[in-house]
């Protein structure tokens, strides 16, 4: 390969591709140029042909004649599903259906239809190499049903119950007659076999009618005689006479039993008006007496004559005397007439007991022959339900048989189908389409030709170019001379600056842009120091904080005090070790080889056993583990779902990334609902003012400032 070391790595040069091809335009375009003229030229010579369609619509039809009833019956049938449709399709290509228009139309007398029997020198080659069957060999009808069938489509018309019948033939007037004629073909022999059902009906009904009126008048007959014979007359279309004759005598009985009640109560009303002397006017009893109301009459003029005379007489005179003997006479026979009221009122209570009794027996009687009736009953029952039975077949079959005998008689029964557009005579031929063929010939050499120029270039070796190999620093020195290719890094007072493991991927091609100050570092340290950042951090909902530490492990340190520090306000916080020194997991692992991010990434440790504990606070820690960075690497796109998953269970998981660039943290976080924390212990404005630009340039809109170097101090006594 040109300017290519064997065994180095190798990038494929898309420029001298596109120089290739643009240096061989000529001879491109003028193949693209022959390839279109030759389509064009091939397109002329092909033979014609022209395609029509016609629809049919499935539905269920009835005749015009029909009755209302049918009419109903047709309408509310079921329409045809998905299966039907298919089997009309299928219908429609039959064997049979063809040779009727094959017939009809007189297509075996066409050369269209038997290419076979012309031949051509080819086909004939091939049929002595054995290469092809001799179409000869086969029966002329078959021919012309395989050059039929080759030409025809049935389909059915998605989301519809519409067939089309496409043909395509050399003569426009033939392409439009066949679809037209196969549904004409189509449509008498469905209406055929509809008529052919009704006289099979009529044939199969007449029997079966014949024999079902015997059977009713059987069945009635059996009826009228057991009526008569167990004595269960009806009396008004419903009810047997027995169970009329109960209902009657309850009646009576009630209304016997009611006279006797009031017949007693208006005995006992004249008792006690007589027992107690009072008045007995209220009574109507006594009221409605004619006597009662003439000695009522008289004593009433007694008691004014009396009442007049002692006006003008002493008591004892004799015509007073005379009247008051009168008068006590008289309420004496108002008494006699009232005790003879009481005694006829008494006799007819009297006469209603003893109806009632009768009517007892009586009731007693009847209802004997009533339970007996009715056990007669069950099988009179059984019996009127057979002959109902019997005369609602009969009923259906007659109604089926006059439907079918009517329809049979007229010849007249529709298809289930109609046409709902006829083939017409085509103008345009179908195939072939010239300009389509031309623009496809033409786009697909000019694509054939440009991939043959390129892979010509590939094989070669002139479209491959050397591959950049990523820096590998070891110290200070190192990593400052890459640094124009790298993350922003700079060294830390008390240890080397590591690139951090989102730099270790990041495109080490892309130079870092350096952006001017935006604005100036804040004056007040107090307002960046850890403890304020803890404080914002427990108000904030973010789950995942990003800490970048430019300056080195002094950074570090001041995020694993923070993480403390959260962790001693009661927050389940978690911290990622994803630096490239590993400083984090020194100060807060008691084992600093134990698994961590880089083993799960690698596939080496299970994702609990990477989870510890810190050694002075609350805090959970996973540290940077034992396999290498490189390899742990490529599978980084993983660490979204590992955030997603410590997200779901802790508070705030906080990730020191040491040195990171914007690159590196935007592969790691696929949202924007992040905190990013710039870790600067000792305030450097030229860094924080680059890193805080290039993050708002990213999308980041929450980027915090932590400084300060009080709380790294402590943390860096601690680990001593």
């Amino acid at each position: 390969m040109s300017g290519v070391v064997r065994d180095q790595d190798v990038d494929i040069d898309l420029g001298q591709l596109a120089r290739a091809v643009w240096a061989r335009r000529l001879r491109i375009l003028t193949i693209t140029l022959m390839a279109a003229g030759a389509a064009f030229a091939g397109a002329k010579l092909m033979s014609p042909q022209y395609r029509s369609e016609t629809r049919l619509l499935i539905e269920p039809r009835a005749p015009a004649f029909a009755s209302t009833q049918q009419v109903n019956d047709v309408s509310a049938s079921p329409l045809m599903d998905e299966l039907n449709i298919a089997s009309q399709v299928q219908l429609l290509q039959s064997a049979d259906l063809l040779k009727r228009v094959i017939n009809d139309l007189k297509l075996y007398d066409l050369p269209e239809f038997d290419d076979a029997a012309s031949g051509s020198a080819m086909s004939s080659i091939l049929v002595k190499l054995h290469l092809k069957k001799n179409p000869l060999e086969n029966p002329p009808e078959e021919r012309v049903i395989d050059a039929f069938t080759e030409r025809l489509q049935v389909y059915q018309v998605p989301g519809s119950r519409v067939i089309g019948i496409t043909f395509t033939s050399k003569d426009p007037k033939l392409a439009a007659a066949i679809p037209n004629a196969m549904a004409k073909v189509y449509l008498s022999i469905q209406s055929g076999a509809k008529l052919d059902s009704n006289s099979e009906a009529t044939r199969w009904l007449e029997p079966e009618i014949e024999s079902l009126r015997q059977k009713v008048s059987e069945a009635e007959k059996k009826v009228a005689e057991y009526r008569t014979t167990h004595g269960l007359l009806q009396t008004n279309g419903t009810t047997t006479f027995p169970a009329q004759q109960l209902n009657d005598i309850s009646a009576e009985l009630t209304r016997v039993r009611g006279d006797k009640a009031n017949a007693e109560a208006r005995a006992q009303a004249v008792r006690n008006a007589l027992s107690s002397g009072e008045s007995s006017d209220t009574l109507p009893d006594i009221m409605s007496s004619q006597a009662i109301q003439r000695l009522k009459a008289t004593e009433s003029g007694l008691q004014s004559q009396i009442s007049d005379l002692q006006t003008s007489l002493l008591n004892s005179h004799p015509r007073l005397k005379s009247l008051r003997a009168q008068l006590s006479d008289i309420r004496g026979q108002i008494r006699q007439e009232t005790q003879k009221i009481l005694a006829s009122i008494e006799n007819e209570a009297k006469v209603a007991d003893l109806r009632a009794s009768e009517l007892e027996r009586q009731k007693d009687t009847v209802q004997a022959n009533s339970a007996r009736a009715g056990e007669d009953e069950v099988g009179l029952n059984a019996l009127e339900r057979e002959a109902n039975a019997q005369r609602q077949l009969l009923e259906t079959y007659l109604v089926r048989y006059r439907e079918a005998a009517s329809r049979a008689d007229s010849n007249s029964s529709p298809a289930d189908a109609r046409i709902v557009s006829k083939a017409i005579e085509p103008v345009d031929p179908y195939f072939p389409k010239v300009v389509p063929i031309v623009v496809v010939a033409a786009v697909a050499t000019l694509i054939v030709s440009a991939i043959v120029i390129m892979l010509t270039e590939l094989f070669s070796g002139r479209a491959l170019r050397a591959a950049d190999i990523a820096p590998k620093a070891s110290d200070e020195e190192a990593i400052e001379d890459e640094a124009p290719q790298a993350a922003p890094v700079a060294v830390a007072a008390r240890r080397p600056v590591q690139p951090s493991m989102l730099a270790a991927v990041a495109d080490e091609d892309e130079a870092v842009e350096e952006l001017e100050a935006a604005e100036e570092a804040p004056e007040d340290d107090n307002e960046f120091s850890v403890a304020s950042v803890a404080d914002y951090l427990t108000g904030s909902r973010a789950p995942l904080a990003i800490a970048i530490s430019p300056t080195g492990d002094n950074g570090s340190a001041a995020t694993v005090l923070l993480t403390r520090m959260l962790a001693d306000a009661g927050r389940r916080v978690i911290l990622i070790d994803m630096t490239g020194s590993g400083y984090p997991t020194e100060l807060m692992a008691e084992d600093r080889a134990a698994p961590g991010v880089t083993d799960l990434l690698c596939g080496d440790a299970a994702f609990g056993d990477t989870i510890h504990g810190d050694r002075f606070s609350d805090a959970h820690l996973i540290p940077q583990g034992r396999s290498d960075v490189r390899r742990a690497m490529r599978g980084v796109d993983r660490l979204s779902l590992l955030l997603d998953a410590l997200a779901a269970a802790y508070d705030l998981v906080v990730v020191e990334c040491g040195a990171a660039d914007v690159a590196g943290v935007s592969r790691l976080t696929h949202s924007r609902d992040v905190e990013i924390i710039l870790s600067l212990p000792e305030m450097e404005e030229a860094v924080f003012v680059t890193l805080m630009t290039e993050f708002q340039a990213a999308g980041y809109e929450r980027v915090v400032l932590m400084s300060g170097g009080e709380g790294a101090e402590q943390e860096f006594g601690r680990a001593a």
